[in-house]
């Protein structure tokens, strides 16, 4: 659901998406969340004692990514509210590859400790079950940013203002939940 939102404050961010970034970008956060509990399930299969110090403070790198995106987001908005160039604010909102792959491992870090979760599991039912979480994160991605894109374009310059809310918001929630 954080690569949800986050697609939607995508969507947001970029109204005029092309369909080829749609779908790169729902790949890119399927991709993740396939990579990231995989990635959790080979640590605790060869190396869990010193993997486990790591699972403390994925929480907070998940926060500090998602806060320093948001509020570069919120910075460009209002910086670009003063500007009448329509092109130069076309160009300013496009997401970038780096964005998106901070973006992704944002949202996915957090899956890290699935891996634990998973981790009696053989090598082949962890592969179908972490390809599930990829493949359903993907499915979701898409109409998230499809909802972001309509509401970006209603919304205009208040859009991104809006989608980095959201990311800080689900930065917050990451954090908060590994409290409890």
């Amino acid at each position: 659901m954080d690569a949800f939102s986050v697609s939607v404050a995508n969507g947001l961010k970029e109204p005029h998406m092309r369909p080829a970034k749609r779908f790169c970008i729902a790949g890119v956060f399927g991709l993740f969340q396939f990579l990231m509990p995989m990635t959790g399930w080979i640590c605790v299969s060869t190396i869990a004692a010193r993997f486990s110090a790591f699972q403390k403070i994925t929480p907070w790198v998940a926060l500090v990514l998602l806060l320093f995106l948001g509020i570069k987001m919120i910075v460009e908005a209002v910086k670009k509210g003063g500007r009448n160039d329509p092109e130069a604010q076309d160009r300013d909102t496009e997401i970038s590859i780096g964005m998106l792959l901070v973006q992704g491992i944002a949202t996915s870090i957090d899956a890290l400790s699935v891996g634990f979760v998973i981790a009696n599991y053989k090598l082949s039912e962890a592969l179908v079950s972490t390809l599930i979480i990829g493949i359903v994160t993907f499915g979701l991605c898409l109409p998230g940013i499809l909802i972001g894109r309509k509401f970006g374009e209603k919304l205009k310059n208040r859009a991104e203002i809006i989608g980095g809310i959201i990311l800080i918001i689900i930065g917050l929630e990451i954090f908060i939940k590994s409290f409890f």
